[in-house]
């Protein structure tokens, strides 16, 4: 630990110069040698660190999410490309270009955060060894020294030794005690985070093997983090609870506000947007007009939540806006996506005589209004034309007579279909 200690020691005096600012702070208050004090510094010092990190955090929320997006062409690319590595990357590459995705920028907030981690723990375990670092001099080293949390000493862990607890005015079963409620909650509040994302922010109508992958890690993550626990400071145990609380609660607000497109977050926030125009007659926040907007913006690319929402909107006589506001319209129902299509009306079947007298040439009606059937009139034609024909030209070639065979219908006879020739 001294060497990776030793790689951040540039943000060793940083951190530690923070922690003691906010001492001053909550020392005046609560006493300079209280757990209040020296404990309420490094939730402050977590809160400032990821309020600097919020930009970060967005991003990951952006990369995260075309990941899932493109989670179908990726899987289309390595079925195309499963014997060629070389080319399934250089398309992939090509993919993340295209749509501007990076990878990593979902652990983004986790590899930014660890120079910190890793700084505070070494503050924290030069404080248990009694040994000055950075801003911390020894008066400041010992009234953290003389800090308790519930009983736990700042710099204890829970494979301590009893001597050593004993030595920074303690006893073991406090400190295992206060250490195991804190392991817990840290890996509690970590599986609750991932939890919440499967279960709430994630397309469910695309199945891919990203989602089973978030899925082990909603329970490979709290082992981790219970294993890795034991070996924590008290100190560092409320570091890493206070960013995870940060963490649930800050993707919490993302996925109330700005949901992933088909997940079941999505059709909750739209039902209360839907619910929103119901009672007030229009799209109140300018987040709420925004995924208005992006709604109408799709077109015929939305998903099934999105067509229900716009049809509700309908059955209100409100049609969306490009703008994400509302207005009346009285055709708003019958222009609603996912409308049944009205049904095609069939023509009413005319009668026989109808049907004869419309297809007669204009000169084919006789007199006092009798019509003269059109085949008729064809058929004495075509009588006349053989007539007038030679004897050789006007016997059919097969020598068979134009009379009717038995079972056939006398008149003209319709040609048969080539396929039954």
């Amino acid at each position: 630990m001294d060497t990776i200690a030793s790689l951040f020691s540039f943000i060793t005096t940083p951190v530690s110069w923070v922690i003691v600012q906010f001492h001053k702070v909550y020392g005046a208050l609560f006493g300079e040698d209280t757990g209040w004090a020296w404990g309420l510094s490094i939730v402050s010092l977590v809160v400032l660190i990821r309020i600097c990190l919020i930009p970060l955090f967005v991003k990951q929320i952006k990369s995260t999410r075309n990941m899932q997006v493109l989670q179908p062409k990726m899987k289309a690319i390595q079925e195309r490309y499963k014997n060629d590595k070389q080319r399934q990357s250089e398309e992939m590459m090509k993919l993340y270009k295209e749509t501007g995705t990076n990878p990593l920028s979902s652990c983004l907030p986790i590899l930014a955060q660890s120079p910190f981690f890793f700084a505070l723990y070494h503050v924290l375990s030069s404080i248990a060894s009694g040994k000055t670092i950075g801003v911390i001099d020894q008066p400041l080293l010992d009234s953290a020294r003389q800090a308790h949390i519930f009983g736990a000493p700042l710099a204890a862990k829970f494979m301590d030794s009893e001597e050593k607890v004993q030595a920074l005015g303690a006893s073991l079963t406090d400190v295992r005690v206060v250490t195991a409620i804190m392991i817990v909650m840290m890996s509690a509040s970590q599986f609750f985070t991932q939890r919440q994302l499967m279960t709430k922010n994630v397309d469910l109508t695309v199945k891919t093997p990203y989602m089973q992958q978030q899925k082990m890690l909603m329970y490979i993550f709290p082992i981790i983090f219970a294993v890795m626990g034991i070996n924590f400071p008290v100190g560092v145990l409320v570091y890493w609870l206070t960013t995870n609380v940060w963490t649930m609660g800050q993707q919490m607000y993302v996925i109330n506000q700005n949901p992933t497109p088909g997940s079941k977050a999505q059709e909750q926030y739209l039902d209360r947007v839907l619910k929103s125009v119901t009672a007030h007659g229009q799209v109140r926040g300018r987040t709420r007009r925004n995924t208005v907007k992006r709604v109408v913006a799709k077109g015929t690319d939305r998903n099934d939540i999105e067509r229900k929402f716009i049809t509700g909107l309908a059955k209100l006589g409100l049609a969306a806006q490009e703008d994400g506001t509302v207005a009346k319209s009285d055709a708003a129902i019958a222009e609603a996506e996912g409308a049944p299509a009205p049904k095609r009306q069939q023509p009413k079947r005319q009668t026989k005589a109808k049907r004869t007298a419309a297809a007669a040439p204009a000169g084919g009606v006789r007199e006092a209004g009798t019509a003269e059937p059109a085949a008729r009139t064809s058929l004495e034609k075509r009588d006349a034309a053989q007539d007038d024909q030679p004897e050789s030209a006007a016997k059919p070639a097969s020598g068979s007579s134009r009379q009717a065979k038995s079972g056939q219908r006398k008149g003209p006879q319709r040609p048969k279909h080539p396929s039954k020739k």
